[in-house]
């Protein structure tokens, strides 16, 4: 009996150390490498070139005094270039084992002071504080994103690779000097200032009708009405209005710049009366 029962428990352990191996990842102990292409939670990730991620930290204009945001960081190549160039940099990423693998390659290339990561769904992470934001997502989830992105302080740049975010066109499109072989178009654009609405300006009543950084309106004066069109570039306004230029800054409800006519330039300051 006692040999039975012994040869049945020999038995009973192989077959158990079978199952368990079949359950065990054909990975298990090596170190994790991300593949392109490999699912995520809303799309495949794909590395940015390396010559795209150059080039857009190039237009975004990144220096040290910036705070730029990857959403979607994937492993974390964007995050780790601008903070080698002096940048306090994050990376949003959803899945878990590319987070890991982002720390680590950020620890090897001894950045892990200034770039950070976390395990995150884009579309609720906080990244309001951002002055640059890095996207290489899908059309649409880069329309999920536009309030956010909107809503972000102006003169924030946003640069993408390849794909749109929606009507909102880019103030600037452009594509590496290097050899790229796929991705290798992308668009900046610049958060612009609110100004719709009733402005009340020394020159008249100011009324602005805004899509994203272009604009159109009136300017009253005197019982006449002069129709005005210009642009935002951040926090900086431009439009003329019955010969005569504004260039102004924008800060919250007050406008203050320049209007020039006739070669002479004069201040003025405009206050914000309705939305």
């Amino acid at each position: 009996m006692i040999d039975v029962y012994g040869r049945r428990y020999s038995i009973a352990a192989g077959a158990l150390i079978l199952l368990l191996s079949a359950f065990t990842p054909a990975h298990a102990g090596e170190v994790y490498q991300p593949k392109s292409g490999q699912p995520g939670k809303d799309v495949v990730w794909v590395g940015n070139p390396e010559a795209m991620v150059q080039k857009m930290l190039d237009v975004a204009g990144v220096t040290a005094q910036d705070y730029v945001v990857d959403l979607g960081s994937g492993d974390g190549r964007n995050v780790i270039a601008a903070a080698k160039r002096g940048a306090r940099a994050h990376g949003i990423e959803y899945n878990g084992e590319l987070v890991e693998y982002s720390k680590a390659q950020a620890a090897k290339e001894r950045v892990s002071d200034r770039a950070t990561f976390e395990r995150g769904d884009v579309f609720t992470a906080d990244f309001s504080k951002a002055t640059v934001v890095v996207l290489f997502l899908l059309p649409e989830m880069n329309i999920r994103l536009r309030p956010k992105l909107l809503a972000l302080k102006p003169g924030a740049r946003i640069v993408a690779n390849t794909f749109a975010i929606g009507d909102w066109n880019p103030d600037q499109s452009f594509a590496p000097a290097e050899s790229c072989e796929k991705f290798c178009s992308g668009r900046l654009w610049i958060v612009p200032a609110n100004v719709a609405g009733s402005w009340k300006l020394p020159q008249g009543e100011l009324v602005i009708r805004q899509s994203y950084q272009s604009f159109s309106g009136t300017l009253t004066s005197g019982g006449a009405s002069a129709p005005i069109a210009g642009r935002l570039r951040g926090e900086q306004i431009a439009f003329s209005a019955s010969g005569t230029q504004y260039t102004a800054k924008v800060e919250g409800a007050v406008m203050e710049g320049y209007a020039r006519k006739s070669g002479v330039d004069s201040k003025f300051r405009g206050t914000l009366v309705s939305r």
